[in-house]
């Protein structure tokens, strides 16, 4: 396991992972399953030989690879104690783990880029342009970018409400992204969008699953992401 601590300032930093754990697990929030399950679902889709999460705290959905399928997980978050209790639980049960300590629109995060970037409910508090730098240099020729973001409520407050008051600090630096927004950033980018769905839970909160393709130079590989994209509803 590859350990690499880039600790910078973020509002994350003061919320306890029991905190957020205990609030994404909820049944009147369930998040913490959706993520997982979704999680669970690219996996079988695409059947990455490597992967890296972003914002993976204490490893929800690491319980979902399968080393035989996937030899290599990165795990990266902003949170030393976050990463730190995600190598206790998965050190001994992923062989190839390495965890970053880091910000991912920092330049500087570098490593082996991967087949497969899940990044679900980081883009509400980070800056698009530099990230998508990031992402790029990260993501394989032909890789996958998956991204799952929060839609707006009339009804439902961004942050919801729970026992665990801690996450009510994340009101204040919440932005929701429009998904036309991120699209454009990701065409920017050098990104082909494969397909776009929403998911909804029984709160009511609504999430749009964006997922990407990074083409190579290669006009036929190109051609046939463009088909791809065009396939999906």
């Amino acid at each position: 396991m590859r350990f690499i601590s880039r600790r910078m300032h973020s509002p994350w930093l003061d919320i306890p992972l029991a905190d957020y754990e205990g609030h994404m697990s909820l049944p009147t929030i369930a998040q913490a399953e959706l993520l997982a399950a979704e999680f669970d679902s690219l996996l079988r889709e695409h059947n990455p030989s490597s992967v890296a999460v972003i914002g993976c705290a204490g490893g929800n959905g690491f319980d979902r690879i399968s080393p035989e399928t996937t030899s290599r997980v990165v795990g990266i978050d902003i949170n030393s104690a976050y990463i730190a209790e995600a190598s206790t639980r998965y050190a001994s049960l992923i062989p190839n783990l390495e965890l970053y300590v880091a910000d991912i629109q920092q330049p500087d995060l570098s490593f082996e880029p991967v087949d497969l970037i899940y990044a679900a409910l980081v883009f509400e508090y980070i800056e698009l342009e530099a990230t998508f730098h990031t992402l790029k240099s990260i993501c394989k020729p032909n890789g996958i970018l998956a991204v799952v973001l929060q839609l707006p409520s009339q009804s439902v407050a961004s942050v919801s409400p729970s026992p665990f008051a801690s996450l009510q600090a994340l009101g204040p630096v919440m932005h929701l992204v429009p998904p036309a927004t991120l699209h454009a950033q990701a065409v920017q980018a050098g990104f082909v969008l494969l397909s776009s769905r929403r998911l909804a839970l029984p709160s009511h909160k609504e999430f749009l699953v964006q997922v990407f393709g990074l083409p190579t130079a290669n006009p036929a590989v190109q051609g046939a992401l463009r088909d791809k994209a065009a396939q999906r509803p």
